[in-house]
C-alpha cells in the first residue's frame, strides 16, 4: 500500500512538472557583437562579450536566442525582422547589442561595422537607430528589455565634419525615457559617459551580466543592481551602469524560480518500525534483535537487524576463544608445574598456542563485523537525516542505503583459521587484479621502500622492496606476490618505514636529504664529507680504510660492502658490477684519480645488491 501511495504521488508529481513546462512563459533573445569595423580600430571584447551573453541566455532556457557577429547595415536590419517574427508570440523579449554606438540630436543609434560616417548627415543612411529595435520589443507581453554594451568612446566622432556647427554630437549614449509599459533599457555607463572593455577577454559589463541576470527568481532591478555594484568595483568607480524605464510591483526575473513539489511523507508504519529499530538498539541483545526481526522480517531495517546479529555471534565467537585460550594457558602452566613429561608439556603449548591464534583470528573477525555494522548503521542515519532535511530525494537514499546494508550483511563471517588484515579506516573499495602491483608499488614508495617508479610490473625490484618492508615493519608478507594483505598492511603505516638513503652530495636531516655545502677551501670527497683541498701533486688524505667505510655507508639499508674475493663480489663481478672493476673501468675512462668514480661504482655496487641490476 506504501509504495502504491508512493506511486501515485511520483506520477502527480511528474504530470504537474509536465504541465508547468508546457504552460511556461516563451523568451526570446536577439544578441550582436560588432568587433571588425573597416574604417575605425577593430574593438576587441564585443564578439567575445556577444558569444557569452548568447552561452547565458542558452542556459537559462531560453527559447530562442539568435546571435549575430560583425553585422552590417543591411544584416542588422534582416536580423531585426527575423527577430520581430518570433516576439509577437513572446512572453520575455531581450536584445543584447555591444559595439559601437553614437548620440546625434538626442537620436541614439548603433553602428554597424560597414559603416563610413563621413559626415553627421551619414548616421541617417548608415547607422541603425535604437528606436527601430524598441520597436521590433514592442509585441512581447511581460517583458521588453533591451541592453547596450554601445557607450564606448566613439572615434567616429573625432574625424566626422559637421554640416551645422550647432547639432550636438554627444559622448556616449543619450538618455532614454521608453514609451511603452514593462520595457527597461540598460546601459553599460551613464548617459553621457563611455564603458570600458577591460583588462580580460571580456568586458565588465558583459562579465557582471552573466554573473547575476540568470539566478533564479532574482528581480531584475535588483539583479541590475548587483551588476551595477560589480562594474564599479572592477573599474575602480570610473564606469557606472544605468538603467532607464520602469517594471510594476511583482518581481520580474530573467529566469523563473524553480517550482517546489512537496515529497510524500513518511507512512505511520515506517515510523513505527524505526521507532521500534531504536529501542531494539538500546536493548542490544539476541533476543531483543530476534524479537524485531519476527516482527518485520523485510525490510531496509530487517537488514540493519540482521547487521546486528552478525555483530552479536562475532562477539560471542571472539568470547570463546579468549576463554579457550585462557584454559589453554592454565593446563600449560599446570603441566609445567607438575613436571610433565616434555611431550605432553609441547602439546599443550601447542594447543595454547592454537587457542591464542583462534582469539585474535576471532577479534578481527569481531572488529570486521563491527566495521561493516557501523557502516550500515552510518547509512540509516544518513538516509534518516535526508529524509528530514530533502523529503523529494528520501526514497532514491533510502533505496541506496538498503542495497548498501544488503551487501554488507550478505558477506560471510570470517572463520577461526581465516587470516584477516588490519582493518583499514573506511570501507572502500578494492583495487582490481590489474591494478593491485602498481597500487602496492605507490605506497612501498611512500613508506620510503621503492626508488622505482610504479609501473604496474611485479619484478624483482618490487619483491626487493616488500622484502624490506616485512624487514624494517615486523611483517612477513610473501614478496614474490602483489597481494591485497601486504597492501592494507602497507596503508596502515602513517609515514617513513625503510630508512632515507641520499645520493652523493647529499646527507639525511630529518626525513629529507639536505645537499652538502663544504666551507671555502674544502671539498667533497667520494666517501661524502668535506676535506681541505689538496695542492697539485700531493695525494687525498683518504685511506683505505675510510674508502671501504665510505663503501659500506653508500651500500644503503644497514647492508655492509663484501670484502675482496668474497662470493657477494664475485656474483657481483659476475654481473658486471665488482667496485674494484668499476673503479679501473671508470680511471680508465675519466683519468686516474677522477673523484666521481668513487660515489659513480658505490652507486653501482648498491643497486646491483638490491635489485639484481648492474645499472646507477
Amino acid at each position: 500500500m506504501n509504495a502504491f501511495r508512493r506511486l501515485v504521488v511520483l506520477v502527480l508529481a511528474a504530470w504537474w512538472l509536465g504541465c508547468g513546462v508546457a504552460h511556461a512563459e516563451k523568451r526570446v533573445a536577439l544578441v550582436i557583437g560588432n568587433s571588425a569595423y573597416k574604417t575605425v580600430p577593430r574593438l576587441t571584447n564585443p564578439v567575445n562579450d556577444a558569444q557569452l551573453v548568447a552561452a547565458m541566455f542558452k542556459s537559462a532556457g531560453f527559447d530562442v536566442v539568435t546571435t549575430k557577429l560583425d553585422v552590417t547595415i543591411v544584416g542588422m536590419r534582416m536580423a531585426l525582422r527575423e527577430f520581430g517574427a518570433h516576439v509577437r508570440d513572446a512572453d520575455v523579449a531581450v536584445v543584447y547589442y555591444a559595439g559601437h554606438g553614437i548620440e546625434l540630436d538626442g537620436t541614439n543609434y548603433l553602428i554597424p561595422t560597414d559603416a563610413i560616417l563621413e559626415s553627421d548627415t551619414d548616421v541617417l543612411d548608415e547607422a541603425f537607430p535604437l528606436d527601430r529595435v524598441l520597436f521590433a520589443v514592442e509585441p512581447a507581453k511581460q517583458l521588453r528589455l533591451i541592453i547596450l554594451d554601445a557607450c564606448r568612446d566613439n572615434p567616429f566622432a573625432k574625424a566626422m565634419k559637421r554640416t551645422i556647427a550647432s547639432r550636438g554630437l554627444g559622448r556616449g549614449l543619450a538618455k532614454v525615457e521608453p514609451n511603452s509599459p514593462n520595457t527597461m533599457i540598460a546601459f553599460a555607463a551613464k548617459a553621457g559617459s563611455t564603458a570600458s572593455d577591460g583588462d580580460s577577454k571580456d568586458s565588465p559589463f558583459a562579465t557582471a551580466l552573466v554573473e547575476h541576470l540568470p539566478k533564479p527568481g532574482l528581480d531584475l532591478r535588483k539583479a541590475f543592481g548587483f551588476v551595477r555594484d560589480d562594474v564599479l568595483k572592477t573599474t575602480n568607480y570610473q564606469q557606472e551602469p544605468y538603467v532607464y524605464g520602469s517594471l510594476g510591483g511583482d518581481d520580474v526575473p530573467i529566469v523563473p524560480s524553480r517550482p517546489i513539489v512537496a515529497a510524500p511523507q513518511p507512512s505511520p508504519q515506517q515510523n513505527d518500525i524505526r521507532r521500534d529499530y531504536e529501542l531494539a538498539i538500546q536493548l542490544g541483545t539476541r533476543d531483543g534483535w530476534n524479537a524485531f526481526l519476527a516482527q518485520y522480517p523485510e525490510g531496509f531495517y530487517a537488514n540493519l537487524a540482521k547487521g546486528q546479529l552478525n555483530k552479536i555471534a562475532a562477539e560471542e565467537a571472539r568470547t570463546a576463544a579468549a576463554e579457550k585460550a585462557r584454559l589453554a594457558e592454565e593446563e600449560k602452566a599446570r603441566l609445567a608445574a607438575l613436571g610433565a613429561q616434555k611431550a605432553e608439556q609441547e602439546k599443550a603449548a601447542a594447543a595454547a598456542k592454537a587457542a591464542e591464534e583462534a582469539r585474535l583470528a576471532a577479534d578481527k573477525a569481531k572488529q570486521i563485523a563491527q566495521a561493516r555494522t557501523e557502516a550500515a548503521e552510518q547509512q540509516r542515519k544518513a538516509a534518516e537525516l535526508v529524509a528530514l532535511q530533502a523529503p523529494a530525494d528520501r526514497q532514491a537514499v533510502e533505496k541506496t542505503s538498503e542495497l548498501t546494508a544488503v551487501k554488507a550483511i550478505d558477506m560471510p563471517p570470517a572463520t577461526e583459521n581465516q587470516k584477516v588484515a588490519a582493518l583499514p579506516p573506511q570501507v572502500e573499495s578494492s583495487p582490481s587484479q590489474v591494478d593491485l602491483p602498481k597500487a602496492l608499488q605507490m605506497e612501498l614508495r611512500r613508506v620510503g621502500c621503492l626508488a622505482t617508479n610504479a609501473d604496474g610490473t611485479w619484478n624483482n625490484a618490487s619483491q626487493h622492496s616488500l622484502a624490506l618492508f616485512n624487514k624494517y615493519a615486523g611483517t612477513k608478507f610473501d614478496a614474490t606476490l602483489a597481494s591485497q594483505d601486504a597492501l592494507e598492511g602497507i596503508k596502515a603505516k602513517p609515514s617513513r618505514v625503510c630508512p632515507l638513503i641520499c645520493d652523493h652530495g647529499y646527507k639525511r636531516e630529518d626525513d629529507r636529504c639536505v645537499k652538502i655545502t663544504c666551507s671555502a677551501g674544502s671539498v667533497l670527497n667520494g666517501d661524502n664529507e668535506c676535506e681541505r683541498q689538496a695542492k697539485p701533486g700531493q695525494p687525498s688524505a683518504t685511506s683505505k680504510e675510510k674508502s671501504t667505510q665510505s663503501k659500506s655507508a653508500n651500500y644503503g639499508n644497514g647492508a655492509a660492502i663484501p670484502e675482496e674475493g668474497s662470493s657477494a663480489v664475485a656474483a657481483a663481478a659476475g654481473g658486471g658490477c665488482s667496485y674494484d672493476a668499476c673503479l679501473a673501468r671508470c680511471h680508465r675512462n675519466t683519468g686516474p684519480g677522477s673523484t666521481v668514480c668513487t660515489p659513480h661504482c658505490s652507486a653501482i655496487v648498491r643497486n646491483f645488491a638490491l635489485y639484481h641490476k648492474c645499472e646507477p
